[in-house]
């Protein structure tokens, strides 16, 4: 039955997405194409959330000043899958600017809301290589103010929901270094026939080749149960679960995306830019992590 509520979940979400708004563009910014969310985040590089007329398909969400990044410090790459597989970042702006605060280089499918607006569509899984794809070429560009500034060996897929399904998709690619599923976990079995989704089943897990974390929601999250089985079954590879008794919406519309945007950006702070003191939330017995707001389990991390 709980499988069934997820799904059903799932299929209603895809058709009927709500909205959010979002703070005003700071001076001097084009409001058409980019804008402040919250305070650009708590990071040390204040960020912005644009649409790039080389990629109007995606949002980006990245460091205001991108001068500060070349040869020695690098951007990695986050490419993100919405909720319910929508072609609209809207429900995770505060989430994605935060992380991007830290110095990433955030792209999530679908176009930039405009203020205030109630994004919907639907999303594929290709848009998320469709990302990776533009960030490298962009890197390659001597025309393009990311030439050389992107770094194209550390590439994270992530995504919540329908979009943790898509990232779970895409995980695979030979490109991809580090995997974050939020709030999702592959429904079982089911074959194809369930519109609007990726149609995996449990043997893909089998396919991912590096470390991954899950982040959950904890027992009233619709995903959980699949998230953990996922977790249970994956042996081969690095795996941290973290639960926090949020329910399956998380604390993406928190300011600055709230403890789920903490402990992502700490974990892509340790996978792609090798920070030990941000790894420190995830290694050690018990792990920094481990306290009364959050359970967690690993396997292959010391």
């Amino acid at each position: 039955m709980k499988r069934l509520a997820y799904i059903v979940f799932l299929l209603f979400s895809i058709f009927n997405f709500p909205g959010n708004s979002f703070a005003q563009s700071t001076a001097g910014l084009d409001q058409s194409t980019s804008r402040t969310v919250e305070d650009g985040g708590s990071g040390p590089y204040k960020a912005i959330m644009l649409s790039e007329a080389t990629l109007p398909t995606h949002t980006v969400f990245r460091p205001k000043d991108i001068s500060v990044f070349g040869s020695k410090n690098k951007l990695p790459i986050i490419a993100w899958g919405n909720g319910a597989c929508a072609n609209s970042p809207w429900e995770h702006v505060n989430f994605l600017s935060e992380v991007s605060s830290y110095g990433f280089l955030v792209i999530a499918i679908g176009p930039m809301p405009k203020e205030g607006e109630r994004g919907g569509g639907k999303s594929t899984s290709s848009q998320m290589t469709d990302a990776i794809d533009w960030a490298i070429a962009q890197n390659n560009d001597k025309t393009s103010p990311y030439y050389n500034k992107i770094d194209v060996k550390k590439i994270a897929v992530s995504g919540m929901s329908c979009g943790g399904l898509q990232t779970l998709e895409t995980a695979p690619d030979p490109r991809v270094t580090t995997t974050v599923v939020c709030n999702s976990g592959i429904l079982g079995n089911i074959g194809s026939g369930m519109p609007g989704m990726p149609a995996l089943t449990k043997e893909h897990l089998t396919k991912l080749h590096t470390p991954t974390l899950y982040i959950l929601g904890g027992e009233k999250d619709i995903a959980y149960n699949n998230g953990m089985d996922d977790f249970r079954r994956i042996n081969h590879v690095p795996v941290f679960v973290a639960n926090m008794d949020v329910g399956h919406g998380g604390t993406y519309r928190q300011p600055h995306g709230g403890e789920f945007a903490r402990v992502a950006t700490a974990w892509y702070q340790w996978q792609l830019k090798g920070n030990k003191k941000a790894g420190k939330l995830f290694k050690g017995d018990p792990s920094g992590l481990a306290n009364p707001n959050w359970k967690v389990e690993k396997k292959k991390i010391r």
